[in-house]
């Protein structure tokens, strides 16, 4: 994930702090060194880093910070804001015709993820604003790029403009607008041809494919692995077309983010979007306050919350809470979560988002295998109907027939049918609003203390309700 490396080094500087009553102009120097050195080593262009630097540095000297009770508070909150500020300070949403279409040009170089980032966009204007956007394959020098092109249309029903790798790549341009203006298409989004490195064929094509289409948004697609050649690259393209904002890909894998903070300082560009995955739908809007949170390691409840209310069916949870209060959760329930679950992205991923949670120590390395996920569903997929809407038919016999039609020890699948019912009596507990007796089922671990604590928190909220109604009740 991107970030952990920049996230684990500024929370080290940050916690000196903490371990101090009062702090001093020598204690902000030092730490300032080790920020500068965390943003440098995550390949943050320098010369923002050096201007990031002296403006934290010049903040957290005054008097408000020094003579305040919690000076490292204060000095996260100014870390915090002026990431923000470096990033964009808010969303950038896309540039929008007054009369349809909306064209979006994309471009980019070979490699950074051009192509399926059209698709992704599509898919996402498509789902979010019911639009019906139509895709052009210009990219005529790329093998297969057409045919990747089409194929990704197919997949999320979006049509593709096409006329092999034979026509000028502008003629094509030319026809697939005149076809996407009388189908009276909501966006047009063209996929341009790219290169290994920018060079004066590839600029002047795309010069062409610009005076000609008038795009209202040129989205330049940089690959954030590449850290500051990412920038440069950046640069590059934009000083010869005037692009209009940036889509950050592979932010999901191993990098160190410098690109994201470093892209809008130099080209005064916005991050329109990141992508954060392999899956169509892996296509964020791009935050700058909450990925500022993820790099301190606050978490990002707002992603979290939208990520979930996507698959969010009202009806299907509220049948799902009366289930968890009458007891009568069963596995074809828990298939269901589990997929939910899975359809928001790598649970680890997904923990990170939550406050608190992005540097626990129990956390730190955790990887949850997706293989795993599977087995527990190979362990449900070999259960009969009765089987699943009755857990408690599952006796010695039954378990062992299991284990062997899944092809997994007997060992796991006691081990998975006991967590289940712990599960599935913690969850009653839960919804009836009865926190009570439950610590044995949470355990001793980071984890457990922190769900204890929410409980805790829940249970003093509840009385307090409680206490409440019973006042109106003698009034």
């Amino acid at each position: 994930m991107a970030f952990e490396g920049l996230t684990e080094r500024l929370q080290n500087a940050i916690s000196k702090l903490r371990r101090k009553g009062k702090v001093s102009e020598a204690d902000v120097k030092e730490v300032m060194r080790e920020i500068r050195l965390a943003l440098l080593e995550a390949d943050v262009n320098f010369k923002v880093v050096k201007d990031f630097v002296k403006t934290v540095r010049t903040r957290a000297v005054g008097a408000e910070v020094l003579e305040s009770l919690t000076p490292a508070q204060q000095i996260v909150k100014i870390v915090n804001e002026e990431l923000v500020k470096v990033m964009g300070q808010e969303a950038s949403p896309l540039n929008k015709s007054p009369k349809i279409p909306t064209i979006i040009m994309m471009v980019g170089l070979q490699g950074a993820g051009k192509t399926t980032t059209a698709g992704k966009l599509a898919l996402k204007l498509k789902e979010e604003q019911h639009a019906r956007p139509l895709l052009i394959a210009a990219d005529v020098y790329r093998p297969a790029a057409v045919d990747q092109l089409k194929i990704l249309g197919q997949n999320i029903d979006v049509p593709v403009f096409e006329m092999g790798t034979d026509v000028n790549p502008v003629e094509i341009v030319r026809q697939g607008l005149a076809l996407g203006k009388e189908k009276k298409n909501d966006y047009i989004i063209i996929d341009t041809a790219g290169r290994l490195q920018i060079d004066e064929r590839l600029m002047n094509e795309l010069a062409q494919i610009k005076e000609l289409s008038q795009p209202n948004e040129i989205l330049l697609t940089v690959d954030a692995m590449t850290g500051q050649n990412a920038v440069e690259v950046a640069d590059g393209f934009n000083s010869q077309l005037d692009v209009t904002g940036v889509v950050l890909t592979k932010l999901d894998g191993d990098t160190r983010g410098g690109a994201a903070l470093s892209i809008r300082a130099v080209t005064g560009k916005p991050i329109k979007f990141i992508g954060q995955g392999e899956k169509m739908t892996d296509l964020d809007v791009f935050y700058p306050d909450r990925m500022a949170s993820r790099i301190l390691g606050m978490g990002d409840m707002l992603t979290l919350i939208e990520k979930a209310q996507k698959d969010f069916d009202e009806k299907k949870a509220a049948e799902m809470a009366a289930k968890m209060r009458e007891n009568s959760f069963d596995f074809n329930d828990f298939l269901d979560q589990m997929e939910q679950v899975q359809n928001m992205g790598p649970l680890e991923d997904i923990i990170k988002m939550i406050p608190g949670m992005a540097n626990n120590p129990a956390l730190k390395n955790m990887n949850v295998d997706p293989k795993d996920i599977e087995r527990t569903k190979a362990i449900v997929y070999s259960m009969t109907p009765a089987e699943r809407e009755n857990p408690d038919l599952l006796n010695p016999s039954r378990r062992r027939r299991i284990a062997a039609g899944c092809g997994r020890p007997i060992q796991e699948v006691n081990r998975m049918i006991k967590q289940f019912k712990q599960m599935r009596e913690m969850m009653k507990k839960m919804s009836n609003g009865n926190f009570a007796g439950m610590e044995g089922l949470l355990g001793n671990g980071m984890t457990g203390k922190l769900a204890k604590m929410s409980m805790n928190r829940m249970m003093r909220k509840n009385k307090k309700r409680k206490l409440q109604r019973l006042r109106k009740r003698k009034k």
